[in-house]
């Protein structure tokens, strides 16, 4: 949700830069020009770098290297520090050897302090060192700095290759060397660069009509990174681009720093709601990541040869194109790397961030999913979801009162449309107070609560960060007593202006604030809540209506003014949603898997929280790039990813409701959400059509949701997200590398939504260069080979699933996913060349952490040589089930059979009936029905 231009909030002098009310205000936000920081770093010139180890002070330990570090201009020293990690991963960190007040190293991104491994010296002379560990090594050379990481005789990943690494220490704005200290003298290190000047922001900037005092003066790190061995780089979100990264040389960088705009526009590169500094480079060879672990605000400059030029989205790439030479403002040369190197770089990447560390971990993969399993052993995979989560939300600002829940409830019923949660928006709470209920329009919130989980749904509420400033409201009292709201720079609460009106923020920096919040939501504080009650934290980032680009000023405090929020800006909503999280833990002592959705995110709030692309419209360029952006999103960490279907903003028409309602089904997160002064859209209210259309789409998504969840649970394993660009599975095949038309769910399902008025046809491509074979997900019929174009008619989703693959679902649809626990499965086995298939199935409870403890059990199911077998993976499950198999569909099966031999545990062998299509070559086996919780069996006979 985002701001109204109503004069009704703000008629206030306050709000100095109104919104308007259509597309979004650029000048409200800046761009790197008007970035003193980002000014400064990207004015440096390539091949020209001041920094040196000092290799006199090299010490190589177990599984570290750590020297110091000089700025040979200025001479302000450094430590370098270099470490090898579990799973043939590398961390960098470059910090300041003696800094006049501490710099901010980023909290509870990491799941926990990454792992050490043993490395291995292979080489140490007076300019550089080398060590190995596993398969991979990595050479520091010390003038000028550079690091360069091998994946086995290959050169992946050169860090500072160009030479455009940049740390501003903390230093006095008037040099001195003693200060005077409580009456002492204080002997303070003073080191100061002639090129800084207070005409350059360095010292205090202002934007519009705010002003950035900067008590510490300029603070900004920056470090190129190039790699040798890729052709096109992804990630960074949040932006509402292309997926493959464009190059920045004639534009602004990509920005990260989490912002509420108002209707974001297309293809740009300006900065959302969330910041995740994560890249993915790639090539035919190998892929690598890079995760600059810094929560301030960020550039990120990029050179990308798969990236250069205008979108792809929409179709696939016709192939790569040619090389861009220099990045940015640079020439051929170098920082002094590798002979060449600089020549056959087709990617690089520049980080720039206003404050805190150099702090790298480079992941070497060297495949796209070896990649993911690094980056979740550092930032934690999602939070498992409740089963419920992949079911169909239906949201609205604002559902008026209990009775239109209940009406849109009876609705859904009505119209035979499955649906598992209703939201309530921020018109439901008191008086935009948190934590409370509109006594007029929810006069009995456990009662409406208890009606939607008789009926086998929940409900979602929102709770924001921002606190109405008002000596009624508990806890606006509570944070004052108690010290809890951020401080502006002279140490005071700070006060903005958000939905309430006059509002403070709690500052879940301190660990008494993140307590005192948690315990909010238990069942005794927030009353009229239930277990059925998830949380919607929305505003995060933190929206501030008249801060410096509807956010808090940078030169707020945090911790007792230990921290400015420059130092923390990005990671303000991964500390909320933490906090959420662990109140809804606590109110059911740990027992049940909550869902939380936040807008604004970092690295690490996978575990806490799914994500949506925010306040979209109802246009097709949102529905377009919603496939990009959630690609994007998967692929840093955050797997359960959506965007809100059908548009928040404007009205959309049949068609774009059809459509959208159809690519939702085959998104993570589904849930149609809109604006206060839309009207409803509700599907029984879009006409006949629309409502037939978008019933369907929905009963498809619910017949897959065991899919779904069985995505989740590797997930949790593997780190592989649910949606996944072409390349990552066919990681050589050079054509997939632009698209991002069309995804894979897994490893089994191609997905190309339609997103485009009137089609009538899409190109697809179907990868796998002759060696896979895909299948009509819906007629079962056998697609050609490469880019071919389909015909589609309204209701055609074009969705296909590969030979060898095995799909689960539930073919019987409830009103909601709790009444489909006990129905019986259906197996879809699409058969490769070699007539073989296979895949798995997860069950569980569905709602509680009993799984932790093997109270599950995972199926790995397998067809070859015309047998199909079920076999139990886990040891000793702990978990029992009453689902049955009722259905094998076999796609691509050549021969006649008419019967199949069943053997399981609990009826021995028995005989059952089969039917063949020789035109369809698919093969259904009706109610075999042995249970799906031990092993069975089931031989095909002529």
């Amino acid at each position: 949700m985002t701001r109204l231009f109503i004069s009704l909030y703000f008629a206030s002098a306050f709000l100095s830069p109104l919104i308007p009310v259509h597309g979004v205000d650029r000048g409200n936000f800046k761009t790197c020009q008007q970035s003193s920081f980002c000014r400064r770093c990207r004015a440096m010139e390539p091949s020209n770098s001041a920094y040196e180890l000092l290799l006199n002070t090299l010490k190589v330990e177990t599984s570290s290297v750590e020297a110091e570090m000089v700025n040979t201009r200025n001479f302000a020293r450094f430590k370098f520090q270099f470490y090898a990690l579990i799973d043939g991963t590398f961390r960098m960190k470059i910090s300041e050897l003696n800094p006049i007040k501490p710099r901010y190293e980023v909290q509870d991104a990491l799941v926990g302090e990454p792992l050490l491994e043993k490395l291995e010296l292979l080489d140490r002379t007076a300019e550089k060192v080398s060590i190995k560990c596993g398969p991979n090594s990595a050479t520091i050379t010390a003038k000028p700095f550079r690091v360069d990481l091998h994946d086995q005789n290959s050169l992946v990943i050169s860090a500072n290759d160009r030479g455009l690494m940049k740390f501003e220490h903390y230093r006095l704005k008037t040099p001195q060397s003693d200060v005077e200290e409580g009456g002492e003298v204080e002997h303070v290190p003073v080191v100061v660069d002639g090129d800084l000047g207070d005409e350059d922001g360095a010292w205090e900037e202002s934007f519009k009509s705010h002003h950035d005092s900067k008590p510490h003066g300029p603070s900004a790190v920056a470090m190129d990174f190039s790699f040798p061995a890729s052709e096109s780089i992804y990630g960074i979100p949040e932006h509402a681009d292309s997926f493959s990264l464009k190059s920045t040389v004639d534009t602004d960088p990509y920005r990260l720093y989490n912002l509420d705009v108002f209707e974001y526009e297309l293809d740009n590169p300006m900065a959302l709601y969330g910041s995740i500094p994560f890249v993915i480079a790639h090539g035919a060879a190998s892929s690598v990541g890079v995760f600059w672990h810094n929560a301030a605000e960020t550039w990120v400059d990029i050179k990308s040869k798969g990236g250069e030029g205008s979108s792809v989205v929409g179709g696939a790439a016709a192939g790569v194109v040619s090389s861009i030479v220099n990045l940015v403002s640079g020439g051929s040369e170098g920082g002094g790397g590798q002979e060449g190197s600089r020549a056959r770089s087709n990617v690089d990447a520049r980080f720039m961030s206003e404050s805190g560390l150099i702090d790298v971990f480079f992941l070497m993969g060297p495949k796209p999913l070896d990649v993911s399993r690094q980056y979740a052993k550092l930032t934690g995979t999602a939070a498992f979801p409740p089963y419920f989560a992949f079911g169909y939300h239906q949201s609205r600002w604002n559902y008026n009162d209990q009775e239109d829940v209940k009406n849109v409830d009876e609705s859904f019923d009505e119209h035979d449309i499955p649906c598992d949660v209703i939201w309530l928006d921020i018109e439901h709470t008191s008086g935009k107070r948190y934590f409370t209920w509109d006594k007029v329009k929810f006069p009995n919130p456990k009662e409406m609560l208890d009606h939607e989980t008789a009926k086998g749904r929940k409900m979602v509420a929102i709770v924001d960060p921002h606190i109405k400033r008002d000596g009624g409201y508990f806890l606006h009292n509570d944070a004052e007593a108690n010290d809890y709201y951020v401080k502006n720079k002279d140490g005071k609460i700070y006060e903005g202006w958000c939905w309430p009106g006059s509002s403070s923020y709690l500052d879940f920096f301190d660990e008494k604030v993140m307590d005192y919040y948690s315990a909010r939501y238990l069942f005794s504080n927030y009353v009229g809540s239930t277990e059925d009650l998830h949380i919607w934290n929305d505003m995060n980032e933190p929206s501030v209506f008249n801060g410096p680009e509807v956010t808090m000023p940078k030169d707020c405090l945090h911790s007792g003014g230990l921290w400015e929020h420059r130092d923390v800006h990005n990671v303000y909503a991964l500390m909320h949603v933490k906090a959420t999280m662990d109140g809804l833990l606590k109110r059911t002592d740990g027992r049940l898997r909550p869902f939380i959705l936040s807008r604004g995110h970092f690295a690490g709030t996978q575990r806490f929280a799914a994500v949506w692309t925010g306040d979209n419209a109802a246009e097709w360029g949102h529905l377009r790039i919603s496939i990009p952006m959630c690609l994007s999103l998967s692929i840093a960490g955050i797997p359960m990813c959506g965007a809100d279907i059908t548009g928040f903003f404007k009205f959309p028409t049949a068609e774009l409701f059809i459509r959208w309602y159809q690519a939702g089904a085959f998104q993570p997160f589904y849930r149609s959400h809109s604006h206060i002064d839309t009207k409803r859209r509700e599907p029984w209210l879009m006409g006949d059509e629309a409502l037939r259309l978008s019933r369907e789409a929905l009963r498809i998504r619910y017949s897959l949701l065991p899919f779904w969840y069985g995505l989740a649970r590797q997930h949790e394993v593997t780190g592989a997200p649910y949606m996944r660009p072409l390349w990552y599975h066919y990681p050589t095949e050079r054509a997939t590398f632009n698209i991002d038309s069309e995804y894979l769910l897994g490893d089994s399902l191609l997905v190309h939504p339609v997103t485009e008025a009137g089609a009538r046809y899409v190109t697809v491509h179907f990868p796998g260069e002759g060696k896979d074979i895909w299948y009509d997900y819906f007629t079962f019929e056998r697609m050609p080979e490469g880019a071919t174009q389909i015909p589609v008619t309204i209701e055609k989703i074009p969705v296909y699933q590969r030979g060898g693959s095995i799909v689960v679902k539930k073919e019987r649809i409830r009103r909601a996913s709790s009444l489909t626990h006990n129905d019986p499965f259906t197996l879809v086995v699409a058969l490769d060349a070699k007539n073989e298939a296979s895949g798995m199935i997860y069950l569980d409870d569905g709602q509680s952490y009993e799984y932790r403890d093997g109270k599950y059990i995972e199926l790995f199911l397998n067809f070859a040589n015309d047998k199909f077998t079920s076999r139990v993976v886990n040891v000793n499950p702990q978990y029992t089930t009453k689902e049955r198999l009722e259905k094998v569909v076999i796609v691509g099966i050549a021969a006649n059979y008419t019967k199949a031999e069943v053997e399981c545990q609990e009826f021995g062998k028995v005989l059952v009936d089969c039917v063949y299509d020789d035109q369809t070559q698919v093969l259904v086996i009706r109610k075999p029905w042995m249970n799906m919780g031990s092993p069975w069996s089931l031989q095909l006979l002529k």
